[in-house]
């Protein structure tokens, strides 16, 4: 059972940025990406960011494409959200989350992740 826990959200000014963790525990064998996922109060759960374990192959979401960014640290087995420029609209709870993306299919399809950590509240104000 792959299990992932996020951490690093907190409360910040318009501007500011934040870097979130998402460390990683378990067999690997059933994923090949990780990624991350928002989601504001009263909306639906998006992608943000992926990236393959293995390959380092990475996908951003055009929304954010400018201001944040994804990395791996295998060694540490942990993903990170390097986030800038923060808006009021990035506002929300941040889930890391692991799955198998088929081939040829779009990254962050959310049924496609089937392992998920508690999230970490990110607040812009």
């Amino acid at each position: 059972q792959v299990q992932l826990v996020e951490s690093g959200g907190g409360s910040v000014q318009p501007g500011g940025s934040l870097r979130l963790s998402c460390t990683v525990s378990g067999p690997s064998s059933s994923i090949n990406y990780i990624s991350w996922f928002r989601q504001a109060p009263g909306k639906e759960r998006e992608g943000v960011a992926g990236v393959h374990i293995s390959t380092g192959n990475k996908f951003t979401a055009e929304s954010v494409k400018a201001r944040f960014t994804i990395s791996r640290d295998n060694t540490r087995k942990t993903v990170y959200l390097q986030m800038n420029s923060l808006i009021a609209d990035d506002t929300g709870r941040y889930y890391c989350a692991a799955g198998r993306v088929p081939y040829g299919e779009w990254i962050l399809t959310l049924h496609f992740y089937n392992f998920w950590g508690q999230g970490t509240q990110v607040t812009v104000s």
